[in-house]
Formats: C-alpha cells, structure tokens, sequence
C-alpha cells in the first residue's frame, strides 16, 4: 500500500498565494463587470527589457544552427554567466566572491526550499514571524516541524517581527543551527542595516549556526548605506548562503533566473564534529536533481549585466519605487500606517478598524476591487497587517490608492 508522507497532513489548507487566486477567480466569475487591480502576489507587469529580448533572439538563432546548438549544460550554470554575475554583484561592490561560489538555478523560490534537504533533520531552526511561506513549509514537508498547534509549529523558534521591534527580529534566546533571514523583507518590506546584520553574523559563528540569507530584492536598495549582501559583512562568508533572483530585478517571473551564493569558507559538521564543505554538498545535490537552467534564458540573463541592460533594469526599478511611493504616500494621507515601500516594493499597512487581515482583504475585494495579500497568511505576527505590492502599472496603482481613499 502506498502511504502518503504524513508530514503533508501538517501543512494548513492551501499554499497562500494559491488560495489568493482562488478566491480572486471566484470573485471576478461572478462579477465579470468589475475591474480588479491586483497589488497582491507581486508578479511584475513591465515586460522583459530590449537588451534581453535581443540576447533571448540571438540565442534562438544559436540553438537553430548545428555549430552553435547547445544540449545538457553545466548543472551549475554556464560559466560566462558565473562570472558576470561574480563581477557585476560582488568583485564592483569589492566582495571576493569566484564564479564556481555561484549556482545558477531557475528561482529563488526552489532554492531556498530544496537547500534545507542538505541538513539533519533534528536540527533547531529559527524563522522569522511574519514570513515568507516557503521558508516554513518546506520544512514542514520535511519532517521538523512538530505539530501545528494555535498558529505555530512547536519545533520551530520564532524570530517576532511587529511595531515595537520595527519589524527586525531580534536574536534568538536560545541557540539555534539554521536561520532565516530576508532583506528587503517579504512581505515588511523592512530593511537591515550593517549593524545589525553583524550581530547576525556573530550569532551564527558563536553558535556554529548557517544563515540563509534571501536577497531577491536587493536590486530596490538605493540607499548607499543599507547592505546589499550579507557579504559586505566581516566573516559572513563563514556563516551565510545568499539566494538572489532576477524574477522581480528584471521581469523574470516567467522566464525564471536565480542563483545561489556559497562561498567555499562556509562548513557543516556531523554528530562527531567532521566538516563538510557546503559548496560540495549542494553542487552534489543539483547534480542529482537538477539539469542546468536553459542556454537560452541565461543568455537572455547575462544581457542584464552589460552597460545598456544595466540602464534598462535600473529604469524599471525606479518605475516600481515610484509605485510604492505613490501607494506609501497615499496610505499616509489616509491616517494608514505603514513599514515599506522605501528601498523595498512592498508597502506592509496596519488594518485600519481592528479588521483581521482576512476582513480587510475581502473587504478591498468585494467593495472597491482592490487585491493585496493578508498579512496573517505570513505568519502569527502577521494577524492585523496587510501588504500591497508596488509591481504594477503606474495607472493602475493610482486608480487602487484613489479607490481605498473612498473606502468606507
């Protein structure tokens, strides 16, 4: 007989997003009349840029010619992207980060869940609380979880993230092995400065403890002096995974492009204290597992980094701010509170009227047409807040702020 990984019975209902979707489909079949605007699951409404499009078109006539037609690639990535992504992200910035630290993947999405498969299953893991939903349930899916009682998981420690700590976790009480972390936030949009991930990185180095460190929108930061990777932090590379992703950079939610950083200085132990180097374990893993991401797609990628792809993405960038700006500036007209929206493109609002996360979206849906994510699908702490996202088109992100303005 067949059994079921009994562990899929611990996760509740649908993943978030998934049951944002439904709801919004139910909605729109039953009135086909209305006009959504969807600031919600944060896809991106610009299309991919001219330079991309040029190397994505050069790269279809490669594969139509027998000279230049590529099959299986390296599971790592090509090496020519490795190494712009190397220079442009890292050796610019004066991080000494080598083409063969980076793994190119297609979302930061399947990294980050597929990375806690490298570690025993009885490790402590520390999560922040409100969350990206992946961080938890993959490991969840993974046996670590313990039971799922008021909210939480009794295995897991919570890192609470609310007003009074300005939505920045604090350290944990007690030691732990594996940490999350995610700067800009998901969903907060809150951003860490360098002190405060150093304390980060003494924690982990104390303790012998691996950060994974989700930077998938880093490319929002303009602010020269908020760190745009944990390895502009002293000894990071001993302690830290970073996971980057051209999904919200560059467009490339449908075309799919990530890539994880792990640097060859970072170790793991078993039960009698042998090391492990990091580095191998994964590239073990994605040999195994995973067939490379596409020639053409990391061709279309490696125009991001040249001279006019960066002046392209940079414009895009500032047109998403913009948005998160004019939504940003329009809730606090409105008396809304809000974190975000600042080096960030999500805008993290408290309820107004003591509405539950869940009220206020039905209440945005139902009354003006409005779709956001609420806050409590990220976790306990999430429960009264509420994000909007800034990836939208400009009209469109106008026409929401004036419509939750005339909300009653």
């Amino acid at each position: 007989m067949i059994k079921v990984n009994k562990n899929y019975n611990k996760l509740p209902g649908n993943y978030l997003f998934s049951e944002i979707s439904k709801k919004i489909s139910e909605y729109q079949k039953q009135n086909p009349d209305k006009k959504i605007i969807r600031l919600g699951i944060g896809d991106v409404t610009k299309p991919l840029t001219p330079k991309v499009i040029e190397a994505l078109q050069s790269a279809i006539q490669e594969m139509s010619a027998k000279e230049t037609f590529k099959g299986y690639g390296p599971e790592q990535g090509y090496s020519f992207l490795r190494e712009m992504i190397a220079e442009n992200d890292f050796t610019s910035r004066n991080i000494n980060i080598s083409a063969d630290e980076i793994f190119v993947s297609t979302g930061a999405k399947e990294d980050t869940a597929n990375f806690q498969e490298l570690f025993d299953n009885d490790i402590k893991i520390a999560i922040p609380d409100p969350v990206y939903p992946v961080y938890v349930d993959s490991n969840v899916m993974a046996g670590r979880s313990g039971e799922y009682v008021n909210g939480r998981y009794t295995n897991f420690v919570y890192l609470e993230c609310n007003k009074e700590n300005d939505f920045r976790p604090d350290l944990p009480k007690e030691p732990v092995d594996l940490i999350y972390l995610c700067f800009p936030n998901n969903p907060t949009g809150q951003t860490a400065t360098k002190e405060e991930l150093e304390k980060w990185v003494l924690y982990a180095k104390k303790n012998k403890a691996l950060i994974l460190f989700d930077a998938a929108y880093e490319a929002f930061i303009k602010d020269s002096s908020i760190p745009k990777s944990i390895y502009e932090i002293e000894g990071a590379k001993e302690v830290a995974v970073e996971f980057r992703s051209l999904s919200k950079t560059a467009g490339f939610t449908g075309t799919r492009l990530s890539y994880t950083i792990i640097p060859k200085e970072l170790m793991i132990w078993d039960d009698a204290g042998n090391q492990y180097e990091l580095n191998k374990l994964w590239n073990r893993r994605q040999t195994t597992k995973f067939n490379g991401t596409a020639y053409l797609i990391q061709k279309g990628a490696g125009a991001i980094f040249t001279k006019e792809g960066k002046k392209e993405i940079t414009s895009i960038i500032d047109y998403y701010l913009e948005n998160a700006k004019i939504i940003k500036d329009g809730l606090s007209t409105l008396g809304i509170e809000s974190t975000g929206g600042i080096n960030s493109p999500y805008i993290w609002l408290k309820t107004p009227g003591n509405l539950t996360s869940w009220e206020f979206f039905h209440k945005l849906l139902n009354e003006i047409q409005v779709v956001g994510t609420p806050g409590s699908g990220f976790g306990k702490c999430g429960e009264g807040y509420f994000r909007l996202s800034a990836f939208g088109e400009r009209e469109n992100v106008i026409e929401a702020v004036k419509r939750i303005s005339n909300l009653k």
